[in-house]
């Protein structure tokens, strides 16, 4: 009796030590083989905005790059909540990817009952790019620079207010985390949108607007707005005389960053060859040059050190959304 059990353990051994060296083998084959079909991409807003756009450019390079058609999905709705969960729920096999933005780092902790934990759920593939945000007045706002913007809202709290695209949004955070670093209380008005807040400050019918670099910049430069400091720990070259908001606030940072994930359980091996692809695009010179006419900056990451951007993220915001107390009913 003894032996025959100790035979069969040695059999379930050797069946599990073969099972799994199967599994492994049958892995790595198909990540040599990967990519064979196209990829779909899902982006969670709508198409013409920042997330579909930059998207669609990457989507391009990345189809030469892999020699494969990558198929961009639009799926809008619930702040990217929608398009996400559909994301997350695919499966594991690395022909479905999804845009990452700041959505992902904010939502966490204004949306109480998701149906999924982004952290938990996905498996963060690569950085992308990072651009920055940037804080506008009308030219006939009396207060020319941040710090006498900063000193007037102290003196009158609640008479300065500020437009965003949206509760929730990385320009709402913005100017959340001024407020949260200098003790200002200025009030936040949200759009539905960029442009019709932007169009509001152009027809100074509110006092600041709070933006990704890109809506405002032509504004700028063409005098119809002016910028009183751009988030990035460094001047941007699109600006180069606009001052950083931290040469005012030292240590303030609000930049929008994007990136690529893919469902949790998605072979490692898969992972690392969608990165590699990511990294080699970054570095062509064409897509680097549409890149910094986005305003923006490349920002190749290894799948390691994306997942610690997500996670300090979603850990910066969440202090800033708890102090501001901010709140979206589903």
């Amino acid at each position: 009796m003894g032996k025959a059990m100790r035979t069969r353990s040695g059999l379930a051994r050797l069946f599990a030590f073969c099972f799994g060296a199967l599994a492994l083998l049958t892995g790595n084959v198909a990540a040599q083989d990967y990519p064979n079909k196209p990829i779909k991409f899902i982006v969670c807003f709508a198409a013409g905005g920042p997330n579909d756009i930059v998207a669609r450019l990457l989507s391009q390079y990345l189809s030469e790059q892999l020699n494969q058609q990558f198929i961009v999905e639009n799926r809008p709705g619930a702040g990217g909540n929608i398009g996400m969960a559909s994301a997350l729920a695919s499966p594991p096999d690395g022909y479905t990817v999804v845009f990452v933005g700041p959505n992902n780092f904010i939502n966490p902790s204004i949306y109480p009952n998701l149906p999924f934990d982004f952290i938990r759920d996905s498996a963060p593939v690569a950085g992308t790019m990072k651009m920055t945000n940037i804080l506008v007045v009308h030219p006939d706002f009396p207060h020319k620079t941040l710090r006498d913007y900063i000193a007037h809202a102290k003196a009158n709290p609640g008479k300065i207010n500020f437009g965003s695209g949206g509760v929730g949004t990385s320009p709402h955070m913005s100017g959340e985390l001024l407020k949260s670093m200098t003790g200002i209380d200025i009030v936040h008005v949200p759009y539905r949108g960029t442009a019709p807040a932007l169009n509001d400050l152009l027809g100074n019918q509110v006092n600041s607007v709070f933006d990704n670099l890109p809506g405002p910049i032509n504004h700028v430069k063409a005098g119809r707005l002016r910028a009183l400091g751009v988030a990035d720990t460094k001047r941007v070259t699109q600006l180069p005389d606009v001052p950083t908001i931290a040469e005012t606030v030292p240590g303030y940072e609000a930049n929008v960053v994007y990136g690529i994930a893919m469902p949790k359980g998605t072979p490692p091996d898969v992972l690392a060859k969608f990165n590699a692809a990511v990294t080699t695009i970054l570095k062509n010179p064409k897509l680097q040059t549409r890149i910094d006419e986005l305003g923006a900056a490349p920002m190749p990451m290894s799948p390691a050190e994306f997942s610690k951007l997500v996670v300090d993220q979603t850990d910066k915001w969440a202090k800033v959304i708890k102090t501001a107390g901010i709140k979206i009913q589903q």
